[in-house]
């Protein structure tokens, strides 16, 4: 018994290191880029596409995992799989499949094409007295594309006459605390430009009152601050393609809100509070991490439009149909939401006769054009 034992003992002592390991780590190639990933054995292959997710954007069913020439299957283990430390794993990205602003493939800034192929010298330059003369009869400062890298200090001398600051496609590095001169300011575009979190003077635009349209879409943005929720005039944000993970809770403060368009970012979770929200009509969060919405949603009752195609939803809020009785437009293309599991919900059927006789409404051009619903045939 005693060298039985023994014999144990000494078997357990040159076992492999990989065979008694609580996690391995295995290397995933894509896109000519390795990835390390620390998991358990004892996972599944889909366990390791979820973990794969926030490196890759690539939606897990949209993932296939190739070792030694053979597509590993989801519900088997890393074990029976015969991945070990080490292990050299390849993924192919379905197309279609992704959210956030599609795979991951290095770090680059959207640029429009006019940026890039002007210069300087395409600009045509307008004398300063004559552009400040018609700024202030028309209240509209226009300075897209103007190859900028800071707003012209003569836009605040313009004070209470500007109305609408346009200062889209530049290279614009910041939100000055003098845009609060600017006192009758109602309208501001950032689009494409060059602004990330801590260069937004955030105590200069919660002091414009009057601003009703704010676009930041296509800057290095990684979060909202709480004093977004001080911009109470608000009824139209754009913050598009991003890095966004989330809005603050003060976003409920927006009570007139009517446009929120947050598409291709990196928000994994929305605030209870949105369901403050209650001017919202339009919402696009296609293209992001979620996996589901509050339940808070279902008190947007003016809401008629809701994007969320690309992201790993599972469900909706159980009222959503119900509560939300002018929802017509629902996109939910490349989720987990079947029209199954719709069918389900309270208040589907209404939900599906608004959505049917909107498009009955409408001039259809097009040939052979189902109405039944696909998770996303409502976004044109």
């Amino acid at each position: 018994m005693l060298f039985v034992l023994k014999t144990l003992i000494a078997g357990i002592g040159e076992m492999e290191p990989d065979s008694i390991a609580t996690t391995i780590t295995v290397n995933v190639k894509f896109n000519g880029v390795n990835i390390p990933v620390s998991i358990s054995p004892n996972s599944t292959i889909k366990d390791l596409k979820s973990l794969l997710l926030p490196s890759t954007n690539v939606l897990p069913r949209g993932q296939k995992l190739i070792f030694k020439g053979k597509v590993l299957e989801d519900p088997v283990t890393l074990t029976a799989s015969n991945l070990t430390n080490g292990s050299k794993l390849m993924l192919v990205a379905s197309q279609g499949l992704y959210q956030g602003d599609g795979p991951i493939l290095k770090k680059a800034h959207v640029v429009p094409k006019s940026r890039k192929e002007s210069s300087s010298n395409d600009v045509k330059k307008i004398p300063v007295k004559n552009r400040m003369e018609r700024w202030k009869a028309t209240g509209v400062v226009a300075l897209s594309e103007s190859n900028l890298e800071a707003i012209p200090e003569e836009v605040w001398v313009c004070g209470s006459s500007a109305r609408v600051l346009d200062c889209k496609n530049n290279s614009i590095k910041s939100v000055p605390v003098e845009i609060a001169r600017l006192t009758s300011l109602e309208k501001l575009f950032m689009d494409s430009n060059e602004i990330e979190d801590e260069s937004i003077k955030w105590e200069g635009l919660t002091s414009l009152k009057h601003i009703t349209v704010l676009t930041l879409n296509y800057n290095n943005l990684t979060s909202l601050p709480s004093a977004l929720g001080s911009l109470t005039s608000l009824k139209e944000l754009h913050v598009s393609n991003n890095k966004l993970g989330g809005f603050p809770d003060e976003i409920g403060n927006l009570t007139k809100l009517e446009v929120l368009q947050a598409n291709n970012n990196r928000i994994s979770i929305i605030s209870d509070t949105i369901g403050n929200c209650h001017s919202l009509v339009e919402v696009d969060f296609s293209s992001n991490f979620l996996s589901e919405l509050p339940e808070t949603f279902s008190s947007l009752n003016n809401l008629k439009a809701l994007y969320l195609s690309n992201n790993a939803m599972k469900s909706l809020p159980s009222k959503l149909f119900k509560t939300c009785f002018q929802l017509s437009t629902l996109d939910l293309h490349n989720t987990e939401i079947t029209i199954d599991l719709l069918r389900q919900f309270e208040g589907w059927d209404n939900f599906d006769e608004r959505r049917r006789s909107k498009h009955q409404k409408q001039i259809d051009f097009r040939v052979g054009v189902s109405r039944d619903f696909d998770e996303g045939a409502d976004k044109n």
